[in-house]
């Protein structure tokens, strides 16, 4: 524990109760107060390690007018610990005015790493985790959400949305039209009983959810292929100067000429020459 009074970041787990980290479990125990999203759900995880330091109850509705108390607390000398109901605060769940002020103020913030439930679900995803944009909850209303996810048509990172049982199939219905037929990976219930992690394109996917009543319930993330870039196709006079360079040249000095000629990718030409030509 710092000598500094200190807001701690704390996350929580997202289903497994044994998926809270050591370096968790020791700042809970030794904070003077637990500033929490539901302070009942969170009386379950301190029960369960018996810890009981107080709670106070944090979250969307008050968390504008409480954060200045809780900042007057830190200041008096006591250490705070903020969690949500899972997974690490502020990804998606209440925190961020808190931690807005306590940085305004100069008041110290420390972050624990732990469980979350986009980077669980994208981990298992099978899709391009080198980039990826995490967008939370669509919008409720059907405008809102198609309007959302039209913004995101051009997108070529792998996108990540958290989304409830009674959304969730006319989500991937709007997915399957506007973003159009791209692999949809569904997580969910992630690290409880009855987890499940299964992917199709979208229309295909729909299928799957309609067969079984029990794969619309629980906490669940999509992950959703990017857009295919268009740089990442070839020209078609790329691939036109391509062919009549092949025909006198070997494949590799052919490549070379022709990726200087357009400026495109040396190894993408190359490997179409050898799937082509």
């Amino acid at each position: 524990m710092n000598d500094i009074p200190t807001l701690y970041i704390v996350p929580t787990p997202i289903g497994n109760l044994a998926d809270i980290t050591q370096r968790a479990l020791d700042t809970l125990r030794r904070v003077d107060l637990i500033a929490a999203e539901d302070t009942r759900h969170t009386g379950i995880l301190l029960a369960h390690y018996q810890i009981s330091v107080p709670t106070f109850a944090l979250h969307d509705h008050n968390e504008q007018q409480k954060a200045e108390v809780l900042i007057g607390r830190i200041r008096e000398g006591k250490n705070i610990a903020l969690v949500s109901d899972a997974g690490t605060p502020l990804i998606s769940d209440p925190g961020y005015h808190l931690v807005t002020r306590c940085r305004e103020a100069g008041v110290k913030v420390v972050p624990l790493p732990g469980p979350c439930a986009a980077i669980t679900a994208l981990s298992a995803a099978g899709l391009p985790t080198d980039r990826f944009a995490f967008e939370g909850f669509l919008p409720a209303k059907a405008k809102g959400r198609d309007d959302k996810l039209q913004a995101l048509v051009d997108e070529p990172r792998t996108l990540v949305f958290y989304e409830s049982p009674r959304r969730v199939t006319d989500t991937i219905e709007a997915i399957a039209r506007i973003l159009g037929e791209r692999q949809v990976v569904l997580a969910r219930e992630l690290t409880k009983t009855f987890e499940s992690i299964h992917g199709l394109p979208a229309s295909e996917l729909l299928t799957w959810l309609a067969e079984d009543d029990n794969r619309v319930k629980g906490e669940m993330v999509l992950v959703v292929a990017g857009a295919r870039k268009e740089s990442d196709d070839l020209p078609a006079e790329a691939i036109r100067t391509l062919g009549l360079l092949v025909a006198e040249l070997p494949l590799k000095k052919a490549a070379a000429l022709c990726a200087e000629i357009h400026d495109v990718k040396k190894n993408a030409l190359y490997k179409y020459g050898l799937e082509h030509f």
